[in-house]
Parts: C-alpha cells; sequence; structure tokens
C-alpha cells in the first residue's frame, strides 16, 4: 500500500508537468493552498487598514494634545504608549487624588526610576492649556521643584512623567501613614526650601509663574526631606490681560479668600497658600475651612488677642529652647494670609527669612 501511494504520487506530479492537472487525483490540496492564499491577502488589507486606522487616530491625539506645539521644547521626551504600558498597572499605583493618580515603574533605556501622572476623568483638555502646563514645567528647573522628564500624547488625556520622590508628600508624613516625628530645623528646612522653588516661579524665570494650588500634598519630599513642589495643573504663565479666571480650581482649606471671591490669580495668591501649609508644618494639625474648629481662624483670632503661639505649636517642638523663632514663624503666618493683599509679604523675602531661622534652629 506504501509502494503504491508512492507511485500514484509520482504519477499526479507526472501529470501535472504535462499540463493534465484535472485529472490529477489530489486537487484539494491545491484548493487548499488558493484559500490559505486568500484568506492571507484578506487579513494583510484587515492590517493595513487597522494600521492606518491607528496612526489616523495616534496623529488626531498629537494634534489635540499639542504635539507642534511640544515638538520645540527640547529638554522634554515624548514617550510612545508602549513605553508606558508596562508602568500603568494597578500594582504600581503609588497615590490617587481627585484628579488623577501617580504610577511607579522603571523606563528607558537607562532603566530610570519615574512617576507617571494619570487623569483619572476623561474631561478632554485644550491642546494649548496641556501644552502650556508641560512649556512651564520644562521652563522651571530647579532643586525644590519637581522636574519634568517627558509626555505621553497617545491617549484620549495625556499622561506626564516626572521623577520619582522616594518619600511621598509633606501631607504624609505630617498626617498620614508616613507620618514621621520631625524636629523644628527639619521643619523650617523644608518650609525655607518649599518657599525657595516658589520664589524662584515668581522672581527668578524671565516670565512670572503661578502655581495656584500649594497645598502639603502638592509638596513632595525625597530621602533627606528635600521638598519640592509638584503639580502644576492649575498652574498658568502671568500675563497682563489674564490674570482672572471664570472657574475658580483648587483647594479651599489652602486658597486665598480674594481669589476665591474674584478669581484674581497673583503672585500673593501663593502666599496665602504657602501661609496655611506653613501653619500645618508648625502645629501638625490638619487645615479646613469647612470645619468649625478651623485650624487658621482660630490660629489668628488667638493671634489677635496676643495669646502665646505655643499652645497650637505641635509638641515635638513646643519644647525649643528658642520660643522666639515659633513667635517669628507666626508672625509669617499672618502676614501671609492679611486679607489686604498688598500687605503679603513677596515668596523672596518669605524664604529668605525662613533660611535664616533654620540656620539658627540647627545651632541650637
Amino acid at each position: 500500500m506504501v509502494l503504491y501511494m508512492s507511485i500514484s504520487r509520482q504519477g499526479c506530479l507526472g501529470r501535472i508537468r504535462m499540463g493534465d492537472i484535472d485529472e490529477c487525483e489530489f486537487p484539494d490540496v491545491y484548493d487548499c493552498y488558493g484559500a490559505v492564499g486568500g484568506l492571507f491577502i484578506v487579513s494583510l488589507l484587515l492590517f493595513i487598514t487597522l494600521l492606518r486606522r491607528e496612526k489616523r487616530k495616534t496623529k488626531e491625539f498629537f494634534e489635540k494634545n499639542g504635539d507642534p506645539i511640544l515638538e520645540k521644547i527640547n529638554n522634554i521626551k515624548l514617550f510612545k504608549k508602549d513605553d508606558l504600558k508596562p508602568i500603568l498597572r494597578s500594582s504600581n499605583v503609588k497615590g490617587k487624588g481627585s484628579f488623577d493618580e501617580v504610577y511607579k515603574g522603571r523606563i528607558g533605556d537607562n532603566n530610570q526610576l519615574v512617576a507617571v501622572k494619570k487623569p483619572i476623568y476623561v474631561n478632554l483638555p485644550k491642546k494649548d492649556q496641556f501644552a502650556n502646563e508641560v512649556i512651564i514645567q520644562s521652563r522651571v528647573i530647579h532643586r525644590n521643584i519637581v522636574k519634568i522628564i517627558g509626555c505621553c500624547l497617545e491617549f484620549d488625556i495625556p499622561i506626564l512623567v516626572y521623577e520619582f520622590i522616594s518619600r511621598g508628600s509633606l501631607e504624609d508624613i505630617l498626617h498620614d501613614f508616613k507620618r514621621v516625628p520631625i524636629s523644628l530645623d527639619q521643619r523650617l528646612h523644608i518650609a525655607a526650601e518649599a518657599a525657595e522653588g516658589l520664589a524662584y516661579m515668581h522672581s527668578k524665570t524671565s516670565i512670572t509663574i503661578l502655581h495656584g494650588d500649594v497645598k502639603p500634598t502638592n509638596i513632595l519630599l525625597n530621602d533627606d526631606l528635600v521638598p519640592k513642589v509638584s503639580d502644576f495643573g492649575i498652574s498658568r504663565l502671568i500675563a497682563v490681560d489674564n490674570q482672572h479666571t471664570m472657574s475658580v480650581i483648587g483647594d479651599t482649606s489652602y486658597m486665598d479668600l480674594v481669589y476665591f471671591q474674584t478669581g484674581l490669580l497673583t503672585d500673593k495668591t501663593d502666599v496665602y497658600s504657602f501661609g496655611v501649609v506653613l501653619l500645618e508644618l508648625i502645629t501638625r494639625k490638619k487645615a479646613s475651612r469647612f470645619d468649625n474648629s478651623s485650624l487658621l481662624r482660630n490660629f489668628l483670632d488667638a493671634h489677635t488677642n496676643g495669646k502665646t503661639v505655643i499652645e497650637f505649636v505641635d509638641e515635638e517642638i513646643s519644647a525649643t529652647n528658642d520660643l522666639e523663632l515659633l513667635v517669628s514663624v507666626a508672625d509669617i503666618i499672618v502676614q501671609c494670609v492679611n486679607l489686604d493683599v498688598d500687605k503679603r509679604p513677596e515668596m523672596i523675602d518669605i524664604a529668605e527669612r525662613l533660611n535664616y531661622m533654620a540656620k539658627r534652629a540647627r545651632s541650637i
């Protein structure tokens, strides 16, 4: 039987060579080849169609998210979607806010440790607004400001990639699960350097940059407790005709009442918010505008009535040998939250005063 089949196949091949295909004993083999070939062509056409559709969709994302503008920035990287997919997993989530969640991961040929910020809600931004935010952060290069590494435009909402800051936020170490003991000189050091970052934005760049949402969750800390101002979602380049906004955004517990009522955003708006942060830093209590026992209101009432600041100060630092330091910090807080905007100090002056206090605290 084996010999017979072998001969039959040879005969079939012989007849094929002579052109007598119709008489071949195995026509189904060639029908199969034709079907496979047709399926391959259909699959190839479908693949090309899907590839073109994906490219068109990607191009739309790029145009919508300001790619023509961002291409001109040479100190940030435009990442591909595939670069971020391994990081954007639930197991890598390190924090979650009202508007976005942050993932920790490594990226690039050098395996750099980064924080990837992904918006939670699909609220399509205007391309100029997003591009403006990236431009702001690419211009701000300072040791007390979180560095932006790049972004990815291949999503409905563009995703930002930052340097990873190890200790989390000031909110974490003051109030949450990462709460740790902090000495007076460490607190003044954190306050002074955070003020340095904001002062740089306000006074030491070619165009004034406002943050607009200064609060403990937006001040990150590295292993050495060096603060880095972060989250520039509300931030904007100041322009003479563009200081007012109809949509006041931010945490009202730290928000300047003047800004809240008028929509006028100025450098003194950040000063007010910083004053509330400074109050939290020395008291280790949460500020809340909607709490009947509002920390700021009670502090201002006590200050007005000539009461000592010690009753508000965190017990970890209340036993200092230099009570005058705490009194000086209290004076800065009161000046920062003054409802008369013109009487608030400049951030650069606040930074200088806090730096002096931090050095003095170290020598105690």
